[in-house]
């Protein structure tokens, strides 16, 4: 059954795209940032595919932002605004723990990850819950590249409030084994690893219970504290909905920038 005759038939008479499954994967056409390069999981498009998509009759329904933050270039250099670390501390005050995911321990933290995802983001447009087995997979399938330094989880008294998912960009050394794992891409990875110097913060969400607490502004803080230790000293952070106040004045005030866009649209089905 073709794609628009499976809508239909489920009472849809329009199509969104383009995107994987759902809003949890890769999603969203690149209508800004062509220049620059795609980190991990951020797709990429020829520029004129937008123009391809326009003269079918697909409209903007709406535009998800990529914001790069780096060392040195933030509000106060190599520190967020002043009110970002005192919420940070005042989150300690009010017992939050910082630690990292463990690895030994995978199985129960990607429960722990689920539960902070489909709570904190459920309010969001376009958000389907993720369910277990996608978690499963994607951890499967991240689990080679995840560096505990990036994986956090926000505890208080015991129970999970929040979470950090961040990925060094391996896109640095995938792209020199020009796709050849033999006869030495698998080398040039092994050993390539130690040269990746930026990250992709793929999800940072806190339970809306605990989001006085200054938790997200604890996550955040605990970012600045890796980075030089790890040696990976700049990022991109997202995506975000532009619709998304909040968090976009977040990323404003910590001194980020948006670097690339991408689009979602919506194409009218033809009568059948």
């Amino acid at each position: 059954m073709a794609a628009t005759e499976w809508l239909r038939a489920r009472g849809r008479d329009r199509m969104l795209g383009p995107m994987d499954f759902t809003t949890n994967d890769e999603c969203g056409l690149l209508v800004e940032g062509h220049e620059l390069e795609p980190m991990i999981l951020e797709p990429w498009h020829p520029p004129y595919y937008s123009e391809l998509l326009e003269g079918l009759g697909a409209t903007k329904v709406m535009d998800l932002l990529m914001w790069r933050l780096a060392m040195g270039e933030l509000e106060r250099g190599d520190q967020f605004h002043d009110l970002i670390h005192q919420a940070a501390t005042n989150a300690v005050k009010h017992g939050v723990v910082i630690r990292e995911m463990r690895k030994r321990d995978l199985d129960a933290e990607i429960g722990r990850f689920m539960d902070v995802y489909n709570e904190a983001w459920g309010d969001n447009w376009g958000f389907v819950p993720i369910t277990e087995e996608e978690v499963r997979f994607q951890a499967k399938n991240l689990k080679p590249i995840l560096d505990p330094n990036w994986a956090m989880i926000a505890e208080r008294d015991g129970e999970v409030v929040g979470a950090a998912l961040t990925l060094p960009d391996v896109n640095q050394v995938l792209a020199r084994m020009n796709g050849r794992l033999l006869p030495i891409g698998w080398w040039r990875f092994l050993t390539g690893r130690g040269d990746i110097d930026r990250v992709r913060v793929l999800a940072l969400g806190v339970k809306p219970r605990f989001q006085h607490l200054g938790v997200a502004a604890a996550l955040y803080v605990r970012h600045v504290e890796v980075a030089p230790r790890v040696g990976q000293l700049w990022g991109e952070m997202g995506w975000i909905l532009e619709v998304n106040e909040p968090m976009n004045r977040a990323m404003e005030g910590m001194g980020g920038a948006v670097v690339k866009r991408y689009r979602l649209y919506e194409l009218p089905l033809s009568a059948p």
